[in-house]
């Protein structure tokens, strides 16, 4: 299943919880009006956010699965819903959001072992020995999270704005000290995460040993959608939480970063294993992997830039999992 937080053409306001199928989007909330007119099946209980339904539960991830086999070979564009609204759009007449707007949590892991080999290169320095000793990771902020199409503001006091292709999970039952091995089954989907970073303030403010904080918590891209695992079997590999899919990154059309999610040092059950170890992970929270090996500017440029400038466009593509695609915007204006 392929979750997403969309607004219809003819009210942009308000996000609905939506299914992509194909091209097509898929209004939940009117599917089921439909089904229970025509397919005689039962309305029970379906949340108006992905949050709320990621807490629901299996029990209404299997009347979702439900309500989108009742389709058959229909197309949803031409379906009514209540009051006549159409029970799906193609995909270019909706706006979409984050499908998670805001998270319960965003922690952010270094996983990739090319890319922290690559930063501490670049530092003139080894990998500390600790970095293979257990997968550490830092609290983004879960309040400014943009989805697809959106622009990300240029923060104020940087020369040095940069990608980060990254890979996210969402967690979907609630655990605490959870082993590796039974991790994935505390997944509820994955995403593409572009963790938008200011390398200037980033390295001044880490100099004093903590952080990254500012030079992070002013923007993370999520989306386009969150894929269900079961979307993703024929890729899967024998480490829990880890896939044989391509992660590409462009710039204005050009290819600056091509990787695989397979080359991760730490898989995602590690992740979350660490993660848990003494507190509990609730629904809804979401864990990055950490830059994929050459998946920044600050690994392709040596730290010398040239950085991102306003009017670029970002485009982060996961086979499988969509493109995630950003604009970034006007430079802020000196006060």
């Amino acid at each position: 299943m392929k979750y997403l937080t969309f607004a219809n053409p003819d009210d942009l306001r308000n996000p609905c919880l939506g299914v992509l199928l194909g091209e097509k989007v898929v209004d939940l909330a009117e599917l089921r009006t439909w089904a229970q007119g025509v397919r005689a099946i039962p309305a029970e209980h379906l949340p108006e956010s992905l949050i709320a339904l990621i807490y629901a539960g299996p029990s209404t991830w299997d009347y979702v699965r439900k309500l989108i086999s009742a389709l058959e070979d229909e197309d949803p564009v031409h379906l009514k819903g209540s009051k006549r609204k159409p029970v799906g759009y193609h995909i270019n007449q909706v706006v979409l959001f984050p499908p998670l707007p805001n998270p319960e949590s965003l922690r952010d892991f270094s996983a990739f072992e090319t890319h922290t080999k690559n930063v501490f290169t670049n530092r003139g320095k080894e990998i500390p020995p600790e970095w293979y000793q257990f997968p550490v990771f830092y609290f983004s902020n879960p309040h400014s999270i943009f989805g697809t199409g959106s622009v990300i503001p240029y923060p104020h006091e940087t020369q040095a704005l940069d990608y980060e292709l990254e890979v996210a999970c969402v967690i979907g039952k609630t655990g605490m000290d959870i082993r590796s091995d039974e991790a994935t089954n505390h997944i509820f989907g994955f995403t593409i995460f572009n963790d938008w970073s200011a390398r200037d303030i980033q390295k001044r403010e880490m100099r004093v040993g903590l952080g990254p904080a500012k030079g992070k918590d002013f923007a993370s891209s999520l989306g386009p959608w969150i894929v269900t695992p079961d979307e993703l079997l024929d890729k899967v590999t024998d480490r829990p939480g880890v896939y044989d899919l391509t992660m590409i990154a462009r710039i204005n059309g050009e290819e600056r970063t091509r990787g695989n999610w397979k080359d991760i040092h730490y898989s995602f059950g590690e992740m979350i294993a660490r993660a848990s170890q003494g507190v509990y992970l609730v629904p809804g929270e979401v864990l990055g992997s950490g830059t994929v090996g050459n998946g920044s500017l600050l690994e392709l440029t040596k730290g010398e830039g040239p950085w991102l400038n306003s009017g670029d466009i970002v485009e982060l593509e996961i086979e499988r999992l969509g493109v995630l695609s950003n604009q970034i915007g006007a430079l802020p204006t000196k006060s």
